[in-house]
């Protein structure tokens, strides 16, 4: 499993795994959500993608439970904030909202803090663009919240180029990342600047819904039929193929992988026994267009 240079001092395994349907689990016991970071370490996986709103605000809780010293020194945690939605601790919101504001973000850097139990975030994103964002103090709020050694890097999620160097232009601190869909069903972010304006900059992308929430695994007969071709070549199954697919662009994306079944987490790293060629590549993106590429 390769390593990737997310800040000084800060490496990201290559897959991340998402834990976005941790609270969500039949079973959420720190002893079985330990078994799954255990199946994750195992191969190399070691970075663990959260969100102050995942579970309706209740998985960072559930990560927290079940985190040991040692199990926590083994790991890097990224979390999320700015999504205000009503339920859980925010039952009482009128309606779904972000909030950019420096207040919100200090009290949700130490509420995740106290659920996962830990001192430290390793990156930190803001989850969706924020509409009403005042970037200078936004800007300040992550600049801060860096200095205070509570998060060692910042980054953004779903966020358009123009949101990026808004925020980024009332910062000292640079930006680390933008978690972005995509997948082989989510391809727009190859041609419309997302990807190629962090590639520009060297600055990894994380890719989230990497199987298009499930849907790849049983899509079309033309893209089906691509995919279980290099599948069969591999002797894997076609999440493999769509991971492998993110893995071979040179723009260094890191495919964050939610699921909670044990065996699927075990068998994450089978994208890494996929090789694509250019040719192949485009194979599976003409498949995926539905139509030669122009």
């Amino acid at each position: 499993m390769d390593r990737v240079k997310i800040a000084q001092d800060l490496e990201f395994s290559e897959i991340i795994y998402g834990m976005w349907r941790l609270a969500e689990a039949d079973d959420t016991s720190p002893e079985h959500v330990r078994n799954k970071i255990s199946a994750c370490l195992d191969q190399g996986i070691t970075t663990m993608d959260q969100a102050d709103i995942y579970g309706g605000y209740m998985a960072e809780e559930v990560l927290g439970n079940a985190l040991t010293t040692d199990l926590r020194n083994k790991i890097e945690i990224v979390t999320k904030c700015d999504i205000v939605a009503p339920m859980g601790r925010y039952s009482d919101a009128s309606a779904k909202y972000y909030d950019t504001s420096r207040a919100h973000i200090m009290a949700s850097v130490d509420h995740s803090l106290r659920l996962m139990k830990t001192d430290r975030i390793d990156m930190l994103l803001i989850h969706r663009p924020d509409p009403m964002m005042d970037h200078h103090e936004t800007g300040a709020a992550l600049d801060d919240i860096v200095a205070s050694g509570k998060v060692r890097a910042v980054g953004v999620s779903n966020f358009k180029l123009h949101d990026w160097t808004l925020l980024q232009s009332a910062m000292k601190t640079k930006l680390t990342t933008n978690q972005i869909e995509l997948s082989l069903q989510a391809h727009d972010g190859f041609t419309n600047g997302d990807v190629a304006y962090l590639q520009e900059r060297d600055l990894p992308i994380m890719a989230w819904s990497p199987l298009g929430g499930g849907a790849l695994m049983a899509a079309d007969a033309k893209a089906g039929a691509a995919m279980d071709r290099v599948a069969a070549e591999f002797n894997v199954d076609r999440g493999a193929v769509a991971v492998a697919w993110l893995l071979a662009h040179p723009a260094k994306i890191l495919p964050v992988m939610g699921t909670n079944n044990l065996n699927r987490i075990s068998n994450l790293t089978d994208a890494l026994k996929v090789k694509l060629d250019r040719p192949a590549w485009f194979e599976l993106y003409t498949a995926a267009l539905g139509a030669e590429v122009p």
